[in-house]
């Protein structure tokens, strides 16, 4: 793979994954938002395979490999057994759609997009340094990789629905395990795995998490839970 290919190709990935988080800000379903989220996945693999490719390191390449399986193949799976099982729940309650979409996040959709071009360009002004001091193609990208961090931290603390937050933590992770690929060219297989199967686990307790509330309290909505709380 030439290097201008190469370069190509990883800022194509990189778009990708920062759009992915953006469009994860912008629509409401939360089946659209899930599918957005396993895209994210690809172009994540995307990322770790190509940098193993071009540094000839196959540890890495099986790494993005296994990326792909796990957050663009098991975890979109797995938040879509709750949601369709939330959705099938309050079927009975005559109001199908009370869990499937983000009816009232906390910021509404334009103040969303706009704090996501802010949040960009402050992960792009904090990454300035590291990109002057080594300007590879993998540093110049990892302004990305910030900009989804803080994405999915702020979609963490705006959304409403548990469900939502649990999207927006994976979108969190990805940024992380996006950052840390992009300055050091990948991490070692085993710790890639322990941080991997950590996510699954986190993912298949708040999946148990999520299903028992809603049958306790009918809803997911964090606001009403807090006011049976008060």
């Amino acid at each position: 793979m030439s290097d201008g290919l190469y370069t190509q190709l990883l800022d194509l990935a990189c778009g990708a994954f920062l759009l992915a988080a953006v469009l994860v800000l912008w629509r409401r379903e939360l089946a659209a938002i899930v599918r957005v989220f396993a895209l994210q996945g690809v172009a994540l693999a995307a990322i770790a395979v190509l940098l193993g490719a071009h540094e000839k390191r196959w540890d890495l390449v099986a790494v993005g490999i296994g990326i792909g399986v796990l957050r663009a193949g098991v975890l979109p799976h797995l938040v879509r057994r709750v949601l369709a099982a939330l959705t099938e729940d309050q079927r009975g309650y005559g109001d199908a759609g009370a869990e499937s979409r983000e009816t009232q996040p906390l910021v509404n959709v334009a103040a969303s997009l706009m704090a996501a071009a802010l949040l960009t360009l402050l992960a792009y002004a904090v990454a300035r340094p590291l990109t002057e001091l080594n300007p590879t193609p993998a540093t110049r990208a990892l302004p990305m990789g910030l900009a989804v961090v803080l994405i999915g931290f702020f979609v963490l603390v705006t959304r409403r629905r548990a469900l939502a937050q649990v999207v927006g933590f994976l979108l969190l992770d990805n940024g992380i395990t996006a950052t840390a690929f992009l300055t050091t060219s990948g991490v070692p297989l085993i710790v890639e795995l322990g941080v991997s199967f950590d996510v699954l686990l986190v993912v298949l307790v708040l999946q148990i998490l999520t299903t028992r509330v809603r049958e306790a309290f009918g809803s997911t909505d964090i606001d009403d839970l807090r006011e049976l709380h008060d």
